[in-house]
């Protein structure tokens, strides 16, 4: 028997015996966690079977299918960022602490990489860490913080040696958000909600046992979370023709129903379906590729045409509109307990001005062009005049 057919069949038992209609979500999260069939490419004890991780989505779109809840949404740094760094580079305690509570929802997760003056070149961050006995003092600032207001835990980076060159002396962290000296504080965006926030710390202590990876080793495992995060954003779990581009279908009939379409709008709204199916069997073959631990480029691509694909869809949804996509009545501050890269909203305006960030979150468009051109295509670097200065002589504005 094939281990797909083998998964397969795990599930159909799993559900027989767990139906999702009558066991409470949490309970039915912990028992899959339990089976391995949360993470399955982990190692069985860790939420998995030991198996290939291209049948994840195999699990996953099974258990949807029979109407459990979709928990992307709800902690999608938890399941694409966290679980996979705390896997590959944490201690077998913090992997038996955290992996469990972060699949069943019971603890959601942020990420406290960007900062108001290290954005793009995430390395310069200032944010310090400081040993104090068995823990860490952490002062700084941290910006874009997705879900901040409602996780338990966070990712951090920070500095703990300014005496070594920018990408050397950082070291990473798992922080609780609930601890004295973490604040935060709502970023309200375009679209009125404040999905993202601000993170201050201010003497906060981080226990040593929280550290993750070795000190001074904390870009490393950054990249671990970056390259997952760039793989959990371009990749979408979806069948042909789901997505974003089946609103733009349903608002092409609608409009050709009034009489207000042509043909030239007829062929850009095929033009933008090729492309997202193009796109979207490039993800399926590059998650039958991926393996445990840092992700290759493909996630790089992902990201980069799921930025300006959606972009582009959402743009045509609100142009089918006419008129009537100039106009947002509601504009009520609010905090969702989800991310909208994955759950749209209801109203498609919003959901196009929501889409105006995915260019930037999670890496720029521009360093993504970058990344592949340098790693992929082999071209010349970017200029990089302070990579062996120590990072306290570095100017910074």
């Amino acid at each position: 028997m094939s281990d797909r057919a083998t998964v397969e069949r795990l599930v159909k038992d799993f559900l027989s015996e767990h139906p999702v209609e009558s066991t409470p979500d949490r309970e039915l999260r912990a028992a899959r966690f339990d089976a391995g069939l949360a993470f399955v490419h982990h190692e069985k004890g860790h939420g998995g079977l030991g198996l290939d991780s291209s049948l994840n989505g195999v699990v996953e779109q099974m258990f949807l299918d029979a109407g459990a809840k979709n928990w992307s949404g709800f902690n999608v740094i938890g399941l694409g960022m966290a679980a996979p760094t705390v896997y590959v580079h944490g201690t077998e305690e913090q992997r038996r602490k955290y992996l469990k509570a972060l699949f069943t929802g019971e603890e959601i997760w942020c990420q406290l990489f960007s900062e108001p003056g290290a954005g793009s070149d995430l390395a310069s961050l200032a944010t310090r860490a400081v040993p104090d006995g068995d823990h860490y003092i952490v002062n700084g600032q941290k910006v874009w913080t997705s879900l901040g207001h409602v996780a338990r835990r966070g990712l951090l980076v920070a500095r703990t040696d300014p005496d070594l060159p920018k990408h050397r002396g950082l070291t990473y962290f798992i922080v609780d958000m609930k601890a004295p000296g973490v604040e935060v504080r709502p970023l309200r965006q375009i679209t009125g909600q404040a999905e993202f926030n601000e993170v201050y710390f201010n003497d906060a202590a981080v226990p040593e046992a929280d550290r993750l990876g070795a000190v001074g080793e904390g870009w490393r495992v950054s990249m671990t979370t970056l390259m997952n995060e760039r793989v959990s954003i371009g990749r979408r779990r979806s069948r042909r023709g789901e997505g974003p581009i089946s609103e733009a279908i349903k608002a092409f009939r609608a409009a050709a129903a009034a009489g207000t379409t042509d043909a030239a709008t007829r062929d850009k709204l095929m033009s933008l379906w090729t492309r997202a199916e193009a796109a979207r069997l490039t993800n399926v073959r590059a998650a039958a590729q991926a393996g445990v631990g840092t992700p290759g480029p493909e996630g790089s691509i992902a990201k980069l045409q799921f930025a300006e694909l959606n972009k582009a869809i959402l743009e045509l949804c609100v142009d089918l509109q006419g008129t009537d996509g100039m106009l947002i009545n509601d504009y009520t501050m609010a905090q969702p307990d989800h991310s909208t890269v994955s759950s749209p909203e209801a109203d498609i305006r919003k959901t196009y001005l929501r889409s105006l960030a995915n260019s930037i979150e999670g890496g720029t468009s521009e360093v993504m062009r970058n990344i592949l051109g340098e790693r992929v295509l082999g071209l010349p670097g970017e200029p990089r005049t302070d990579r062996d200065l120590p990072w306290k002589d570095v100017p910074r504005s």
